[in-house]
């Protein structure tokens, strides 16, 4: 069931990056229209939020911030994108809208169900995680642990640590996978946090920012899902990808609702 608040939730796309890690897939356009299955990455995104009735969304867009026209959806501009890191994104959108916004990487693929979790959660910040991300990080690399990072929950299901290195994939309960919920109450928070840490919001990552606000006992609560998702990083991610939708082990919804 998708909850009665997805009138007034806004879906974000935070789109300003390049995605150099791509190497020459992005030279004449932007990470989230790298294709994958014939369809843009934020294309596969656009629809998840669409078929979870989700009717307000934005585009945070930064290089090549034209290219995203197509897609007739509204667009805040981050200005300094090649200067900045995701927070100062975040902070963008946060200036120009009200209320509760779900927030998404544009490099990442997901369905619809997981949209929806974010729009039934009662809490003020609310993040998305895998508990079966080891199944995932071992398609994408020879060691997992490489890339993976520390993701631990309490029983009340607030996070207490994320972003840091793991040695050991008992210190691993989940994977952060750049989807998350901030009502306006928890906007508030950002911002009171980040006006006391200026000199660090062009530096700042979301994991950093999540482990700031754990550190001052703010409530980010974390929500589980189970597989069903990628990360798209590298070309090697699109091929593990596309990979994955042709053996099933990646299904995605199409709605089809935006340009193609």
């Amino acid at each position: 069931m998708v909850a009665d608040n997805s009138s007034t939730t806004t879906g974000v796309i935070l789109a300003a990056g390049r995605g150099s890690r791509l190497h020459d897939l992005t030279d004449d356009k932007p990470k989230g229209l790298v294709q994958v299955a014939g369809r843009p990455l934020i294309e596969w995104q656009l629809d998840a939020m669409n078929l979870a009735n989700l009717r307000s969304l934005a585009i945070v867009t930064g290089y090549r911030e034209q290219d995203y026209a197509r897609f007739h959806v509204n667009t805040i501009n981050n200005p300094r994108w090649a200067e900045t890191n995701m927070v100062a994104s975040m902070l963008c959108a946060l200036d120009a809208l009200d209320g509760t916004i779900i927030f998404s990487y544009s490099d990442i693929l997901y369905d619809a169900s997981v949209v929806e979790k974010l729009l039934n959660s009662e809490h003020d910040f609310a993040v998305i995680y895998d508990t079966d991300w080891l199944e995932i990080w071992s398609r994408r690399f020879t060691d997992p642990l490489s890339d993976a990072e520390s993701f631990k929950i309490g029983a009340d299901m607030r996070i207490l640590e994320i972003g840091q290195p793991a040695h050991h994939v008992n210190e691993i309960e989940g994977q952060f996978m750049g989807l998350f919920k901030v009502s306006a109450r928890a906007a508030d928070w950002i911002r009171e946090l980040l006006a006391e840490q200026a000199d660090r919001i062009d530096t700042l990552d979301t994991t950093g920012l999540l482990n700031l606000l754990i550190s001052r006992g703010y409530p980010v609560v974390g929500v589980p899902t189970a597989g069903n998702w990628m990360e798209i990083d590298d070309q090697q991610d699109l091929d593990v990808a596309e990979s994955m939708m042709k053996s099933g082990a990646l299904v995605l919804d199409k709605k089809r609702t935006v340009a193609s």
